[in-house]
């Protein structure tokens, strides 16, 4: 069965979640990917979103955190303050699965402009929730397309830390939670390494080659000692996908259907 390179990365990002799992979703590729996780092989997964939706189980993807498939599905809804203070805050919540418009080798995000502070060239939405949630949750995924302009040297802005600038900034602030343990791309799975906490190449998804991620990331990337290929989509992982985008651009309209 064929598949596109963004199905690959969802399906990918998606096998990373637990039915076990309590997660904060982000609005566009994160939500695809724990949705389909949810529908797929982690049935029991709760899903927790920055407008106060607790245990949602949206029939389609919700086009921001206030689409009101979120709260008509939840199990309850909830006070931003509560959501934050109580469940994030609280370290109630077991994964932060983010994307950005760009990621250092430490899995650094930023979300907050492009090109200089003061006379950027693109001005991105903001933290919104994305800094608490990588501080508070338990670990972080990172879902993100690959690119040289999203996979920098050096980040704009540093919207939502990651591992820090030198990857060391996290442990010494005292942050006990892991910080970002994954990133997934439409190449390649990347997980940091224990020493540095650079990001590195741990798997390729099927037909990308090595040279392939080189030429798509801004600093000299590195891979593991041994690099696995991603396991294709199985049958059932691309029909659950394309059902919920089916139904999400009936609802929608193509925006929705990330």
């Amino acid at each position: 069965m064929s598949y596109t390179s963004a199905e690959m990365m969802t399906v990918a990002a998606a096998r990373a979640l637990g039915g076990g799992d309590i997660c904060f979703v982000g609005i566009g590729l994160p939500s695809a990917a724990c949705n389909l996780a949810r529908l797929t092989h982690a049935p029991g997964l709760r899903l927790i979103y920055e407008s106060g939706t607790i245990e949602t189980r949206p029939d389609t993807l919700p086009l921001s955190i206030g689409d009101p498939e979120l709260c008509q599905t939840a199990l309850t809804t909830v006070g931003v303050p509560e959501i934050f203070r109580y469940w994030l805050q609280g370290g109630r919540i077991t994964v932060g699965f983010l994307g950005g418009a760009q990621i250092d080798r430490y899995a650094n995000l930023n979300t907050t402009v492009i090109g200089p502070y003061s006379r950027p060239k693109v001005r991105l939405p903001g933290s919104g929730g994305a800094s608490e949630i990588a501080a508070s949750c338990g670990k972080i995924f990172i879902i993100m397309r690959q690119s040289r302009r999203s996979f920098v040297e050096r980040l704009d802005f540093l919207t939502t830390l990651g591992h820090g600038r030198s990857g060391a900034e996290r442990r010494a602030l005292g942050i006990a939670t892991q910080g970002p343990v994954l990133v997934v791309t439409d190449l390649c799975t990347m997980t940091p390494e224990p020493e540095t906490n650079e990001m590195i190449v741990a798997s390729l998804h099927p037909g990308v080659s090595r040279e392939q991620v080189v030429e798509s990331t801004g600093w000299p990337v590195r891979f593991a000692p041994v690099v696995n290929e991603t396991p294709a989509p199985a049958a059932a992982e691309l029909e659950a996908l394309r059902d919920l985008q089916a139904r999400t651009a009936r609802a929608h309209g193509s925006a929705g259907a990330e």
